[in-house]
């Protein structure tokens, strides 16, 4: 059975990770999602480091199933292909800086006269208005505008830290793919297309507001420099290696008491509640510490897991690979790509029983299907060789 999202067609304009990546999980889906590239270099990603077969381990991880095609947007027989195609689409999602895609001549207005019921998506850093409307975005500038570097410090009087994994790029991903589906599910139902517009910095305020600005949420009360919960993390030393160990409940903090060997604990007011807990945040965090030294993370294990206190060992990246849980929930896959050889890549997490998500191939060489695309939306052989002498289409 094909994927739930089969039978939609996806151009996808976009670069970089948070737009190819949500545009990605569509394409797992069942989409048919078509890479709009400009010839002779195309996305950015396919330049990065760690190559094999001329393509980075980046732009395989974040490209699969979907389709090539080298389009020059620069001309105007460009824009005339890119119009073609947005007639056979459902949706177009792009990601250049605001106001680049109107002066190409393929912003909203121009493509919706020809594809009236398009779902056209606009992905950006900081939004169409306002003084950063029109400034450049990587992902540590997101992380820093939204105070996320200050969560991650810890406390507002600590030196801000940027998480060492480009969050905001992979929320966007997240957002934009959940709003594109709900933009899909609208036109079907009305037949009318829209436009939908989304930021990084949107989109990442909206994440760290659930769990991080509480002390934001009053807009009466004062708002206070925020002070650390801990200055101690939930990663512990064992006597062999790292593991995290994490109690909310009564049940869970007798557990950890009892698995430690220490009941006098539960004796103790400053743990007598949660919220008692939290105010000894570092006192309990230091206690547990001092214990956990003792032992190796295997012995640790099997005693807190005696006790179902929520528990796992600190992995390394590599040492993922071969966790009995991640090998029997299947959640790596290995595929072989035609010029990259055997690949290795997290399969898509959600399962759908009726429509399964899955990876039919692997991501595309630069241009791999523009004669096969053309072909598909009417083009003839002569005219896809006179569009490739004049450059208006990358060569094979």
């Amino acid at each position: 059975m094909p994927g739930p999202l089969h039978g939609f067609r996806i151009i996808d304009l976009t670069s970089m990770l948070s737009g190819p990546w949500a545009t990605m999980i569509l394409a797992d889906q069942g989409a048919d999602v078509i890479k709009v590239e400009m010839p002779g270099s195309g996305d950015h990603t396919r330049s990065l480091a760690n190559q094999r077969g001329n393509m980075s381990a980046n732009f395989l991880n974040i490209n699969r199933n979907k389709r090539s095609i080298t389009i020059n947007l620069k001309s105007e027989r460009g824009r005339e292909l890119l119009e073609a195609l947005a007639k056979t689409a459902d949706a177009l999602v792009q990601n250049f800086r605001p106001g680049v895609v109107d002066r190409l001549g393929i912003g909203e207005g121009h493509i919706r006269k020809t594809a009236p019921n398009l779902l056209y998506v606009s992905i950006s850093g900081f939004g169409d208005r306002g003084p950063w409307a029109g400034k450049p975005v990587y992902d540590p500038l997101i992380q820093a505008m939204s105070g996320l570097t200050s969560v991650q410090a810890g406390s507002d009087a600590q030196r801000p830290r940027l998480v060492r994994t480009v969050v905001p790029d992979k929320v966007s991903a997240l957002t934009a793919a959940q709003a594109i589906t709900a933009g899909l599910l609208a036109r079907e139902r009305t037949g009318e297309g829209q436009h939908l517009k989304m930021s990084m910095l949107d989109a990442v305020m909206a994440f760290l507001w659930a769990s991080d600005m509480g002390a934001q949420t009053y807009v009466d009360a004062e708002m206070t420099d925020q002070e650390a919960a801990s200055f101690i993390d939930l990663i512990y030393e064992t006597e062999d290696g790292f593991m995290t160990v994490a109690v909310m409940t009564n049940r869970e903090w007798r557990g950890l008491a009892h698995a430690l060997d220490h009941p006098e604990w539960l004796e103790d007011p400053r743990f007598s509640s949660p919220a008692a807990r939290d105010r000894h945040v570092n006192d309990r965090l230091v206690m547990t510490q001092e214990v956990l030294r003792t032992r190796t993370t295997a012995q640790w294990m099997e005693r807190l897991e005696k006790h179902d206190v929520p528990c796992a060992p600190a992995l390394t990246r590599s040492q993922v690979l071969n966790h009995p849980q991640i090998i029997a929930s299947g959640t790596l896959i290995e595929i072989d790509h035609p010029v990259s050889g055997r690949l290795r890549q997290a399969r898509p997490p959600a399962s759908f029983e009726h429509t399964p998500a899955g990876i039919r191939f692997g991501a595309p060489r630069l241009g791999e299907h523009t004669d096969e695309i053309l072909l598909e939306i009417g083009y003839t052989s002569t005219q896809i060789e006179a569009l490739r002498a004049t450059g208006v289409i990358g060569e094979r």
